[in-house]
């Protein structure tokens, strides 16, 4: 059986097909004309795609208090860690909903209330991280804090708010009983000082039951200082917590100094760096010298009495009706009136290791000092022993900050015209 062919077309007729490929061919060859027309002969550019991969996200988990944890001390913070947070917030709410104030550490790694918390209180913290998208990522932990501890130290302060003190007054800060040297950094992070004008310095630990502070050279004239020891509810050693936090604020007076020569016998006194007096002296004698060293006004006494028959014995004590004393030393050493030497006063030492003025300087001095004003003793047979009085400024600052119980790093701060300390 043969197979069947088309029919010839018929004049004029295409064959079935012929029509769709001589229209595509006709498109290609339009399409090429076009391409060579644009592009004189040029490639076109190829498309650009963009690798750079999406911003990491943040992460954020609370490190202390664990979630549910119970007898968590009152004086708690807020450990966390963040990944890849631009900003990072932290809330701390009671449990009827009230908001807590705090601030994140400098180390931007923990929160701190700016008060110890409620004993007994269930508290709920959230911290928010944010990354570079801008999404944020959250963590929560619950807590009860512990019921009011029986063993409880008092932290106390030598200064009371609004006291005005002199340049060179150091912070002083007592606790009722010894704190262990392994606590003492921790305790130590809970104390802030802050002084306008912005000044350095650092604490120091003198003795287990008592820190104090120091600015790097005397406080600047006129300064403002607030210092606060967040010590409620935090653990102090062997099962005792501190009472409560504490908060002073006190007044830098003006710059005065006073500077005392031996080879001249000759007190020179300073004002905000201006020269206001000058006072014959009379310092200890052989025997009895008088210490060398920066000292500073510890105690004023407009009327007291010495008595020194248990300390020099019969033959050497005595015991006198004194005026204007200021006390310079835990050892007995005072700048006071004495009337008796105002005749060897600016050429011989016969004091017992005061500092011997006359009448009138006595009270001139009185009237126009405060407690912290600072004075250097120099070229007498004895120098100052450290700890005999507040001998804060008879160290120099590199033996001062070794008495601190964390790492001090060099402060950045605005250049002051504040009197550099005579220790350094």
């Amino acid at each position: 059986m043969r197979a069947v062919k088309d029919p010839p077309p018929l004049r004029g007729q295409r064959r079935p097909g012929q029509r769709r490929h001589a229209f595509v061919a006709g498109l290609l060859t339009a399409a090429l004309a076009l391409t060579a027309a644009c592009s004189s002969g040029d490639k076109q550019p190829d498309k650009k795609t963009d690798d750079t991969p999406p911003p990491p996200l943040a992460s954020v988990s609370i490190v202390e208090p664990a979630a549910d944890a119970r007898d968590v001390p009152a004086s708690t913070g807020i450990a966390f860690t963040a990944e890849q947070s631009q900003e990072t917030t932290v809330a701390l709410v009671d449990s009827a909903g009230g908001a807590v104030e705090g601030a994140l550490d400098a180390d931007g790694a923990s929160w701190l209330p700016t008060g110890a918390l409620e004993y007994g209180e269930t508290y709920t913290a959230t911290v928010t991280a944010t990354g570079d998208d801008g999404r944020p990522a959250t963590a929560t932990s619950t807590f009860t804090t512990m019921a009011k501890p029986d063993q409880q130290v008092r932290v106390s302060s030598f200064l009371g708010d609004g006291q005005v003190v002199g340049v060179g007054m150091p912070l002083i800060v007592k606790f009722g009983r010894d704190i262990p040297e392994e606590y003492r950094d921790d305790v130590q992070r809970r104390m802030t000082v802050t002084a306008a004008p912005a000044q350095e310095g650092v604490w120091h630990w003198v003795s287990p039951t008592e820190v104090r502070y120091r600015p790097r050279e005397f406080w600047q004239a006129n300064s403002t200082v607030s210092y606060r020891v967040q010590a409620g509810g935090l653990p102090l050693g062997d099962g005792w917590y501190g009472r409560a936090d504490l908060t002073v604020d006190i007044k830098i007076g003006p710059a005065l100094i006073m500077t005392v020569e031996n080879k001249t016998k000759r007190m020179v006194v300073t004002k905000d760096g201006e020269k206001v007096r000058t006072i014959p002296v009379s310092l200890g004698k052989k025997s009895t010298p008088s210490s060398s060293g920066t000292m500073v006004v510890m105690e004023k006494l407009r009327e007291t009495v010495f008595d020194t028959f248990e300390e020099l014995g019969p033959d050497e004590g005595y015991r006198t009706d004194i005026e204007y004393a200021q006390r310079l030393t835990w050892g007995g050493e005072f700048i006071h009136a004495a009337p008796w030497s105002e005749g060897q006063q600016g050429s011989v030492n016969v004091s017992h290791g005061c500092v011997n003025v006359s009448m009138a300087n006595g009270a001139w001095l009185f009237d126009n000092t405060r407690i912290g004003d600072p004075i250097q003793v120099l070229g007498t047979e004895r120098k100052l022993k450290n700890g005999n009085g507040w001998t804060d400024w008879n160290l120099s600052w590199e033996e001062y900050v070794k008495g601190s119980a964390l790492p001090t790093e060099p402060a950045t701060l605005p250049s002051t015209t504040a009197p550099p300390s005579p220790a350094t």
